[in-house]
Formats: C-alpha cells, structure tokens, sequence
C-alpha cells in the first residue's frame, strides 16, 4: 500500500500540472501513455515489440491522436485518418504472407483493434481537453469517485459477485455504490465549476461515465484473464502498467465527447 501511495502522489504530481498546462505538453503526454498502453496489448499477445508489427500499431496510434488543432502539421494524414488505417489492414495481412503465417490473419485483426480501442479513447482525451479543461475534470473525478466507491462499499458491503468469471472481486452492491458516488461527484460540479450545463444534465452524465467506466474496467480485466497476466505491465510500482489506471478513460472520455 505504501509502495502504491507513493507512486500515486508522484504520477499525480506530473500528471495534473501537465493537464493544466495543456497544449504540447499534454499532448505529449498523452502521446506517450497511448504508445504504452499499446506496447502493453501488444505484449499480452505475446508479439514483439521490435516487429513490423508493432512498428505499424505505433504509426497508427499517432496517427489516430492528431487532432484539429494539431493537424497543421499533417494535415493530408489528419484527413485521410479512414485510409491510413485501411492501408495498415492491407500491409499487415501482407506480412501474414511474407513470413509464412507465423503472423497470423488472428494477429493482424488483434493489432488494429488493439490499436483503435487505444487510439480512439485517448484522441478524445485530448479533444476534451480543447473544448473545456472543466470536462477532463468532471471525467477524470466521476471515474476516481466511482472506482473508489466502488472499492470501498464493494469491500465493506458486497455481497453480490458482479461477474466472477472476469473479476471475481467486484460485487454488484460495490458498482452501484461507485455509480451513486460518481453521480455525487457530477452534482457537485454543477455548484462548483463553470460548467453550464443544470444540475439534473449533470447527474445524468455522470451516471452513463460511471457505468461506462466500470465497462472499460472490465473490459481489461476480461484482456489480462484471457491472456493469463495480473496486470498490464509495471511501469507503475504498486498500480500495474498504463492500462491499469486508464482502462476506465478510454471508454469514458468518447462517450462524455459525444454527451456535450
């Protein structure tokens, strides 16, 4: 616990000062936890890290991250997003060819998917960012408020196994105990930022985040069992790797992009 305090205070202390800042800086950091969390599925999959075909998630990966307002810098491949990816669908299943299989058609579907799951929650983490710093907040506290009370009423009064053969430590009485926690939290933005949204609107997004985020949840749990592993990596002593802490952001911040 105290290895995971730690940890915690100190990913904290880079993490929030650069959501703040936001612009190249926040960019970049975001670039960095997407590339990660890939070199982390690709990992599970047991494929190599210096491979074509990780060479090929990673272009794919920053090219899924560029946004409006960066795409100034490449604007051809910002608006030919769809074609890039159909182009690493027809190379990687070429090289299913050149090496005899051994990279399989299973592989090449695992790589994009794999690749737009991640690329897809982190583009709108930064999208999010450049509408409204107040939405990343309300996103990032209903998801903390939620896994927390999740937890801790999980822990003090679950009963209930929410869905054993995936997570077998999470309980029912736990996940409607975060939702109601999350729902709290997105109530009190309504007093306490300079978001305009009512109250009731409020409460309702933080509602669909909650139980979206605990989807993500569990959405990595059923990756790690399947692929037999405890956690997705351990860049994060005490906390696991990238996915670990973010499974729940890659579900939660498409969705709050398409609520506001």
């Amino acid at each position: 616990m105290r290895q995971r305090i730690i940890t915690g205070v100190i990913a904290a202390a880079i993490f929030v000062p650069l959501v703040l800042v936001g612009g190249l800086p926040f960019t970049l950091l975001v670039y960095l936890l997407a590339t990660v969390g890939v070199f982390e599925l690709l990992k599970m999959r047991k494929i190599s890290l210096l491979s074509f075909p990780t060479f090929m998630s990673i272009l794919l990966i920053w090219t899924f991250l560029l946004s409006q307002t960066n795409a100034s810098l490449a604007n051809t491949i910002f608006n030919h997003k769809v074609e890039v990816v159909l182009l690493a669908v027809l190379l990687l299943l070429t090289y299913t060819v050149l090496i005899k299989n051994r990279f399989t058609f299973d592989d090449a579907g695992f790589v994009i998917l794999a690749t737009i799951y991640i690329g897809m929650g982190f583009y709108y983490f930064i999208a999010i960012r450049e509408e409204q710093l107040s939405y990343v907040f309300l996103a990032l506290f209903v998801t903390w408020a939620s896994d927390s009370g999740a937890y801790f009423i999980g822990k003090s009064m679950g009963k209930r196994k929410l869905w054993p053969d995936i997570s077998p430590n999470k309980t029912i009485e736990g996940s409607v105990g975060g939702i109601v926690c999350g729902v709290i939290v997105a109530l009190l933005f309504a007093f306490l930022s300079p978001l305009t949204e009512s109250p009731l609107h409020l409460m309702v997004i933080g509602l669909v985040l909650s139980i979206f985020g605990q989807v993500g949840d569990l959405v990595e749990s059923a990756f790690k069992r399947h692929y037999g592993v405890k956690d997705s990596g351990n860049i994060l002593p005490g906390h696991g790797g990238v996915l670990d802490r973010t499974d729940s952001w890659l579900f939660v911040f498409p969705i709050l992009y398409f609520l506001i």
